[in-house]
């Protein structure tokens, strides 16, 4: 990974671990021993200058030893960070009937599907609008308005920039984990109920979700992000070490919001971990400067 210093060489430890600085000089600046001991005052002359000039280099740090992740999935981390109790940006769900659309469904392996859904209409108060399609299988109207205004503030919840590029909701029924991406989230009832909701963390999984939607495309591949991966030598899971182009910004995404806007909601011990583990993807994300709301005011 790369930083920059003014100016430092020799064996350093960073977050306990120990790791070995080389300072790379201008090829013009690098002499033989033999040159060391009759040119020791150029030898100093040129070391001042670079520890003067540090725009003029780079500090390459190698990690040398890499940790297991501190985690297997992160929605699972703490069940606070986002909670019933808190606002939601949801105004009000409208039925729009039905019509044909094209719907995937995690079920039987997984396949796109051809259904005639209950379409409703959902509107949050900072001008974004979600249409949420409610499979057929639910049998009638009013079932699926219920179903589609119990998750309609769960959604409101997330922040502006998590919902940004939601267009869509599918909701089916069935025992197979939500999926985000496709400018959708996906709803399997029976799972929520069984998994998320019973552990308290149906928020958290949104958060995770609406990342892959609002989060990839445009930051996943990013030269930066990549450098903060690299840079932190560390994944938060174990999920985000096996995929990490995939899962890592939806992995790590949940963390840095509990550690920037819930601190208080979670323990101090789990805030240093987050906070050890991946620094500079945090880095990362500050500087993104997301729209937070409603977890912050407009």
């Amino acid at each position: 990974m790369l930083f920059r210093s003014d100016c430092f060489w020799g064996v350093a430890l960073l977050a306990e671990i120990p790791v070995l600085i080389r300072i790379s000089l201008h090829p013009s600046a690098i002499l033989n021993a033999g040159n060391l001991i009759k040119k020791k005052s150029l030898a100093l002359t040129i070391l001042l200058a670079y520890c003067t000039a540090p725009e003029e280099k780079d500090t390459i740090v190698e990690c040398l030893e890499t940790k297991p992740p501190p985690f297997g999935g992160t929605i699972f981390i703490d069940p606070d960070i986002i909670t019933p109790d808190d606002p939601s940006a949801f105004v009000d769900l409208s039925f729009a009937g039905t019509g044909t659309r094209t719907m995937y469904d995690r079920r039987d392996g997984g396949a796109w599907r051809t259904l005639v859904p209950y379409l409703f209409g959902a509107r949050f108060d900072d001008n974004l609008e979600i249409e949420i399609q409610v499979n057929p299988e639910f049998g009638s109207k009013e079932v699926a308005e219920n179903i589609a205004q119990k998750f309609a503030p769960v959604i409101g919840r997330l922040t502006t920039q998590l919902r940004r590029d939601v267009e869509t909701v599918w909701i089916h029924r069935g025992m197979e984990p939500f999926g985000g991406g496709n400018n959708n989230l996906l709803i399997h009832t029976d799972w929520s109920e069984r998994h998320y909701e019973r552990q308290g963390i149906l928020e958290e999984t949104f958060v995770h979700e609406a990342a892959h939607t609002s989060l990839d495309a445009r930051h996943s591949q990013s030269a930066k992000w990549l450098q903060a991966q690299e840079a932190d030598c560390h994944f938060i899971s174990t999920y985000a070490e096996d995929y990490p182009l995939r899962e890592d910004i939806a992995e790590s995404y949940l963390p840095y919001l509990a550690v920037r806007y819930r601190s208080d909601r979670i323990s101090v011990a789990l805030k240093r971990q987050i906070e050890m583990t991946i620094p500079n993807r945090i880095e990362y994300f500050d500087a993104q400067n997301f729209s937070m709301y409603p977890i912050l005011d407009k």
